[in-house]
């Protein structure tokens, strides 16, 4: 990201708000978290990032080659995301050159093959607690295969030991293959999960702290 931003106008009692101007580099293969209270800009943050939004000012640029409106398209499919409020489909998409079977392996590592068989291409059920849903969803999006996985308050639903697992042996299992993971997350106990923590505050990055360091730049 260079310069971008994007902004809401008010509406009823919310005062208008901006994101950025945001200068950020995000690396192939690193688990970057992104932190704040709500109402800092996160998801539109993530937004913009996923190409959901056009920037109104500055640009995105993949690996050097600015996003515009004709690319756009092809960039978006560099992502999978789960978002907070997301929508779960029964159909599997495994990646290319997987079968149904690829899913096995993690529906076993979530604790859903007891519940969950795979069945001409679909998952038996969806049928499941809100946590037992949001581990589905990963399945699906982890088997897409997508260069960055974006993950939006995904412990938020787990339990304790399932919130754990998430962020000490899970997140370094995803991005094996040099897949980017992009995670907002409140869990400060495990921030040293992430290779770089985004701080943000009132649409603006307010520090990046470095993990090989532990030290915070101030942006």
């Amino acid at each position: 990201m260079r310069g971008s931003s994007y902004g809401f106008p008010a509406a009823g009692e919310a005062g208008p708000f901006t994101l950025g101007p945001i200068d950020l580099t995000i690396r192939a293969g690193e688990i970057l978290f992104i932190v704040r209270e709500n109402g800092s800009g996160k998801t539109t943050l993530i937004k913009l990032l996923l190409g959901l939004y056009a920037p109104q000012t500055g640009e995105i640029l993949l690996d050097g080659a600015p996003v515009t409106a004709k690319t756009r398209d092809a960039y978006r499919r560099h992502f999978s995301a789960i978002f907070f409020d997301y929508h779960l489909f029964d159909e599997l998409i495994p990646m290319d050159g997987a079968g149904p079977e690829a899913a096995r392996p993690l529906l076993e590592r979530l604790d859903l093959a007891r519940k969950v068989e795979i069945a001409e291409g679909r998952f038996s059920t969806t049928d499941l607690s809100t946590g037992q849903r949001k581990r589905l969803a990963l399945v699906q999006a982890a088997l897409e295969g997508r260069a960055v996985l974006v993950l939006d308050e995904w412990a938020a639903e787990q339990d304790p030991t399932f919130r754990r697992r998430f962020y000490e042996e899970l997140l370094p299992e995803l991005r094996r293959g040099d897949r980017t993971l992009v995670v907002i997350s409140h869990n400060d106990r495990y921030f040293d999960a992430a290779d770089r923590v985004l701080h943000l505050g009132n649409g603006r990055i307010v520090t990046i702290t470095e993990k090989a360091s532990a030290t915070a730049v101030s942006v």
